[in-house]
């Protein structure tokens, strides 16, 4: 994503002035899509910018969706490369497709896989010096995979968020969640996105155009700011290695 096209999401998300000290430190950020309608472009750009070569933040990934190749090379074409960051203890990934989830007891509990996950992230935290506390990013994808490798108990995933959400405030680093929102009825949204959705200083939805498919425009984003409280609202057009942010009737083709 080049600085032009994402002029608008940065200045909705605060990220257009300075990016140290991170502007989103200490703030609960809830990215919501369709399945129609991917937002895990907003996560890679909020990762890329988390790891800018002109800051020291650092960032914590929690892969439920994809393995790490993946995400890299998603970022290699958006100018960054993870393995260089990892190497420079700048990016921890924790790969949870490797976790074995079978039924009843063995699988993900908030005795077993979950607390196990949250002690791992707060001792990542934990062993970094003082003064980059405040720039780590916790970034998780996806809450509705979490979902299921908790055997499907959304308690214990808003267990997991909630404990993750005092990081906030011990730590004053961020919290990044990606969620898949229509794979829910309305009667049957689970507690943990409700929840999320209050938490969040800054809710991003991705969602299809209300006049159907179109071909110069994949989607809409709208950005709640609850902070400075605004809402923002833009199309978005995914290319190859970037995503073009434009408002109505702008679309740069």
């Amino acid at each position: 994503m080049n600085q032009r096209s994402s002029n608008l999401l940065d200045e909705a998300l605060g990220l257009d002035q300075v990016i140290e000290p991170w502007p989103l430190r200490g703030r609960v950020v809830a990215i919501e899509d369709q399945v129609d309608t991917s937002g895990s472009f907003v996560l890679h750009h909020l990762l890329k910018r988390s790891l800018s070569p002109n800051s020291s933040n650092v960032a914590i990934f929690i892969a439920f969706s994809q393995p790490f190749s993946h995400y890299d090379r998603i970022l290699r074409k958006l100018g960054c490369n993870l393995v260089s960051q990892r190497d420079n203890s700048r990016f921890f990934f924790f790969d949870m497709l490797k976790l074995q989830c079978p039924d009843g007891d063995e699988g993900i509990t908030p005795e077993g896989g979950l607390i196990a996950l949250y002690g791992k992230i707060h001792k990542t935290i934990s062993a970094l010096p003082e003064i980059s506390w405040k720039n780590v990013s916790i970034i998780i994808d996806d809450l509705s995979l979490m979902e299921v490798a908790a055997n499907g108990s959304s308690d214990y995933v808003l267990d997991f968020l909630q404990y993750c959400r005092t990081l906030t405030s011990e730590f004053d680093c961020s919290l990044i969640t990606l969620n898949h929102e229509d794979i829910y009825s309305n009667e049957d949204r689970p507690t943990f996105l409700i929840q999320m959705e209050y938490l969040a200083d800054i809710l991003i939805k991705a969602e299809p155009l209300a006049t159907g498919l179109a071909t110069d425009v994949h989607g809409q984003l709208t950005v709640s700011n609850k902070g400075w409280n605004k809402v923002s609202n833009f199309h978005f057009k995914v290319k190859e290695n970037v995503v073009e942010c434009f408002y109505p009737g702008r679309s740069r083709g």
